[in-house]
């Protein structure tokens, strides 16, 4: 956790560093877009349009996905670096 490790490897069937972050990222780009849209709704009422909630709905799915993907390479063990050197390589990499 952030970039305290105890240097163990995780196993070899874990979830690689970069695919979980960009799956959090798909997840969390829906939901946040979802959320500042009712936002939107609930801030701006009869005086919303299409172009101001298209804008909101995009701004959250960018910053909840971004912030969501930081969080997970802070946090998440299979995010420390003795695991991205060991699994996270072009060698190792496998596809959904």
């Amino acid at each position: 956790m952030l970039g305290w490790s105890e240097g163990e490897v995780m196993r070899p069937e874990s979830k690689v560093c970069s695919r979980l972050m960009r799956q959090t990222a798909g997840i969390f780009s829906v939901g946040g877009g979802l959320a500042f849209w009712v936002l939107c709704r609930l801030h701006y009422g009869p005086r919303i349009t299409v172009p101001r909630s298209l804008r909101w709905a995009s701004c959250g799915a960018i910053s909840v996905s971004s912030t969501s993907a930081l969080l997970v390479r802070l946090f998440s063990p299979e995010c420390e670096p003795q695991n991205i050197a060991a699994y996270d390589r072009p060698e190792h990499k496998t596809t959904i």
